[in-house]
């Protein structure tokens, strides 16, 4: 799978099943969860920002005190690729880390 191509909808299906928590929006990808608290929550968002540089794929990402939501989608692609699956298990590990 090229990270830049889009997914078919049964690569889309098998990733996703491999990424719990996430859930399809449309073209995107998304997933909220709960830090300890707040200081948590940024050590992950930077996580994620490290994560998302090295990729070079960037998620839109709303903090909520400890509440974090993280939308991915490739918009250059026009919907889902292989970045968005990478870019999620990246901030399931940073969130496991937390």
């Amino acid at each position: 799978m090229t990270n830049r191509i889009l997914l078919t909808e049964d690569e889309i299906t098998a990733g996703l099943a491999e990424l719990p928590g996430w859930q399809r929006q449309g073209d995107s990808i998304a997933r909220t969860a709960d830090a300890a608290d707040f200081p948590a929550a940024i050590r992950v968002v930077v996580a994620v920002a490290e994560a998302a540089e090295e990729l070079d794929h960037h998620p839109d990402i709303d903090i909520r005190w400890r509440t974090l939501s993280f939308v991915l989608s490739t918009h250059s692609a026009g919907g889902l690729t292989g970045l968005d699956l990478q870019l999620a298990a990246r901030i399931d590990r940073a969130l496991r880390e937390s």
